[in-house]
């Protein structure tokens, strides 16, 4: 089996994970949360959201959050800006606090897109065409994320074609990298390479990524197809934090304990400690005053203890 020797993993629990809370997170836990993972090895982290606080009110000190963070070389810090004001508003404290990245997504369904961010997926690409020009412009990276790439929760299984058309039109206003994202978490191996081989038809391998949801248990399943494909980026959760506010029943991205186990024992390179990122997951999920959703941390966990 040829597969990479080496994977990136994206941490998205400190914004994709915590904004999906109910329970508020102060600022300086998510900061303490953000230490954790890069003293952890994770080199590229999801801080924050800038969307307007009425929509998630989680993410109301995004600003206070990326100020406070001390920053480590090597690592990329990326923020979600769907539109120009939330560009606007991350780049306006001075330019050492600005995200190296910022991410915005589309949709494969067109009901998603229209329940999600209440516009079309035409009309989305063209609410990002002059949010990506302009953090382009300034030197900041672009990556895309396709929600909803094998099914959604209102108009069921995604044909690949229609992923294929959003991360053309995502390629076309100058998204440089592409995430498949399997929302509400039905997919399963075989429809995940589909989905993934739509969207390399527009993107090359190494700039198109899997994030993966785990409500059925297939997400590592997935995760192991995707690396069969040569996939080598992938979003991963700490403790399994977050769900979809708009999928009924869709539990967490899949942790990323349970995934850096998986590439550690395929012998495959992460540079990530897997000791200090299930204290980083034990740190959060104490904070919520519940066990982390990582199997792989809990079993470790309970071995600590004997």
């Amino acid at each position: 089996m040829n597969l990479p020797g080496q994977v990136k993993l994206v941490e998205v629990g400190a914004r994709d994970g915590l904004q999906n809370e109910k329970q508020p997170v102060p600022a300086s836990v998510k900061i303490e949360l953000v230490q954790r993972l890069q003293d952890a090895g994770l080199t590229h982290i999801e801080a924050a959201s800038f969307v307007s606080p009425r929509w998630v009110p989680q993410m109301a000190d995004n600003a206070q959050v990326m100020a406070g963070i001390r920053r480590k070389p090597g690592v990329r810090y990326s923020v979600l800006t769907p539109n120009l004001q939330g560009l606007e508003a991350a780049l306006a404290p001075a330019r050492a606090l600005w995200p190296d990245e910022i991410v915005v997504f589309g949709s494969a369904s067109e009901a998603f897109s229209q329940r999600n961010i209440n516009c079309s997926i035409a009309e989305s690409i063209d609410r990002f065409r002059p949010v990506v020009a302009a953090a382009l412009a300034q030197g900041i990276a672009v990556r895309g994320t396709i929600s909803c790439a094998v099914g959604c929760p209102y108009e069921g299984e995604i044909a690949p074609e229609r992923v294929e058309e959003v991360a053309r039109l995502m390629k076309e206003i100058g998204v440089q990298q592409v995430g498949v994202a399997d929302t509400i978490g039905v997919g399963t191996p075989f429809k995940v390479q589909r989905a993934l081989e739509a969207a390399l038809k527009a993107y090359d391998l190494g700039d198109v990524s899997g994030h993966f949801h785990d409500t059925y248990g297939q997400a590592l399943a997935n995760t192991l197809a995707s690396l069969q494909l040569g996939v080598r980026q992938f979003d991963t959760s700490v403790a399994g934090l977050g769900g979809c506010p708009y999928a009924k029943g869709a539990t967490g991205n899949v942790a990323t304990e349970d995934v850096v186990y998986l590439l550690h024992g395929m012998g495959i390179d992460t540079g990530i400690d897997l000791d200090k990122l299930i204290d980083a997951g034990k740190f959060i999920s104490d904070f919520f005053g519940r066990p982390p959703h990582s199997r792989a941390a809990t079993a470790l966990l309970n071995k600590r203890n004997d």
